[in-house]
């Protein structure tokens, strides 16, 4: 099996921190990351306003990275946008085979 070049990080906060993600992750090395607005459907998550169930906005953040690069922009997004505290959020990282139409400021480099 070949090992994976790149990887998915994938970090889901609430809305208004994808930028401290995004700050974090950039000082690690990530060259940019895809937001989409998303809503959290955990039961404990909703709260009433006036009578009204409000949902929780999310931000889900996107960042393909270098497979040796993973760790410690996972390890920088913990840190900088406080994951380690209860309800902050989650990142993960998944493995992908296969990437086309991604370049890295480093291979832009190379064609100069």
């Amino acid at each position: 099996m070949n090992k994976a070049e790149y990887d998915l990080i994938v970090t889901i906060v609430n809305q208004g921190y994808s930028d401290d993600v995004m700050e974090a992750a950039k000082k690690a090395g990530a060259y940019g990351g895809t937001l989409i607005n998303a809503r959290g459907t955990a039961s404990n998550e909703y709260k009433k306003f006036f009578g009204t169930i409000v949902e929780p906005e999310k931000e889900m953040i996107l960042i393909i990275a270098e497979h040796g690069s993973r760790n410690s922009i996972m390890e920088s997004i913990t840190k900088g946008a406080g994951l380690s505290k209860k309800g902050m959020g989650v990142t993960f990282a998944l493995p992908i085979d296969r990437v086309v139409g991604m370049s890295s400021p480093k291979e832009e480099n190379k064609n100069e």
